[in-house]
């Protein structure tokens, strides 16, 4: 009697362990879809979003959830002028080579969070703070035309001035450039007077896609302040 009773114990207690199972996995798989549902639009599979810091303040950087989103705006034109708005080559200089939205993506997740790189929006102070990618950083190319404020801008970048005038450029920080788009001059313009003066085209590369293809794709802009060394630079 007692082996009876204790097998239709140990049964009971196996039915009841198994419907607590099941009611832990159906909360799980419920928690799961929820989180999916409230990220339809991913970066990646397995990537909803990523955290960045935008002067100082945390950004949840991911695309639109509106699967019925459109671009609009200027960005949207498909036909303008050329010149002045000519389609740019991918490759601007030797060793200099282009990169997508998803590698822009694993930059800020990597370099940009350690203090190894910097995410240059290379366009005028106007147009940045107009609308930029959350994380980048403006750095104008008409900087690089006065001596004075590309040693500056170097500086920032890590290259060091040797007693001799020359640069050493060994701990320079590696950049990814970008403006508004393939027809965009400006981060072009920019990289051209990085690889003359020197940086490593090694630690360089262009986001050629810009801003009119990261909004193509849904990725959020963010609304943001040129930063000091920039005062200015509109004007020169």
């Amino acid at each position: 009697m007692d082996e009876r009773m204790d097998s239709i114990s140990l049964k009971r207690f196996s039915l009841k362990t198994m419907i607590s199972l099941t009611v832990l996995l159906q909360l799980v798989l419920f928690q799961v879809t929820q989180a999916e549902d409230k990220y339809p639009v991913k970066i990646k599979p397995d990537l909803p979003f990523i955290k960045v810091y935008h002067q100082g303040k945390e950004v949840i950087l991911k695309r639109i959830q509106d699967t019925n989103h459109h671009l609009s705006g200027d960005l949207t034109r498909t036909s303008r002028p050329c010149p002045p708005f000519c389609l740019l080559p991918m490759f601007i200089e030797p060793g200099i080579y282009p990169v997508g939205e998803l590698e822009v993506v694993d930059f800020l997740q990597n370099q940009v969070k350690s203090g190894k790189g910097f995410l240059v929006d290379a366009r005028l102070p106007s147009f940045y703070n107009t609308e930029t990618i959350p994380g980048a950083i403006n750095i104008p190319w008409v900087l690089f035309k006065n001596k004075e404020k590309r040693d500056a801008v170097f500086k920032l970048l890590g290259v060091k001035k040797r007693a001799d005038g020359s640069l050493d450029f060994k701990d320079a920080l590696e950049l990814y450039l970008f403006c508004g788009g393939p027809s965009c001059g400006q981060s072009p313009r920019a990289i051209r007077a990085l690889y003359k003066a020197g940086y490593p085209a090694s630690k360089i590369k262009y986001y050629r896609g810009g801003l009119q293809l990261w909004k193509l794709f849904g990725f959020i802009t963010i609304v943001s302040k040129s930063n000091i060394i920039d005062a200015g630079a509109d004007k020169k």
